[in-house]
């Protein structure tokens, strides 16, 4: 089991350090575990990052958030927020308009169809997760948020 990912990866020589593999490893994982709902987002014509948005502005309906909070809230960062919200001002996704108290402020907000639009990937999206881990217990997927948590916690 131990060289698996260095199987997987056609990797030859150890890797430097356990660090390395694990997090060679993690970003192995994300990538195989973001497939299948990448189809599902793909078939309705949005991206994994628009789908993210959108779901952060339901959230905040119907007052919406500033682009900065949006980006703070973003799974994945995105270096150009702007042209993603852009794409999806154009289809009618997202409305943007200046802060009313301070016109530096661009609030982006989710119209009727974005959110027409996520009620319908919410059961295709919710599926293809199942799907993906389907072969993993309950009880070591816990396991997994837990030590994911503790990574992202730096050591705090």
């Amino acid at each position: 089991m131990a060289d698996k990912l260095r199987r997987e990866i056609r990797q030859k020589r150890p890797f430097g350090s356990v660090q390395e593999e694990v997090l060679l490893s993690i970003v192995r994982a994300a990538d195989h575990a973001s497939v299948p709902m990448n189809e599902v987002l793909r078939d309705s014509g949005i991206s994994a990052s628009q789908y993210n948005v959108l779901r952060i502005l339901r959230g905040s309906a119907p007052d919406g958030l500033p682009c900065g909070e949006i980006a703070e809230r973003m799974v994945s960062r995105d270096p150009d927020l702007t042209r993603l919200l852009d794409r999806l001002d154009s289809r009618g996704l997202v409305v943007r308009n200046r802060d009313t108290n301070d016109r530096r402020v661009v609030r982006a907000a989710i119209t009727d169809a974005g959110l027409k639009l996520l009620a319908e990937l919410d059961g295709p999206v919710a599926e293809s997760a199942k799907r993906t881990l389907a072969h993993m217990p309950a009880s070591r997927l816990r396991t997994l948020i837990e030590l994911l948590e503790e990574l992202r916690s730096g050591g705090e």
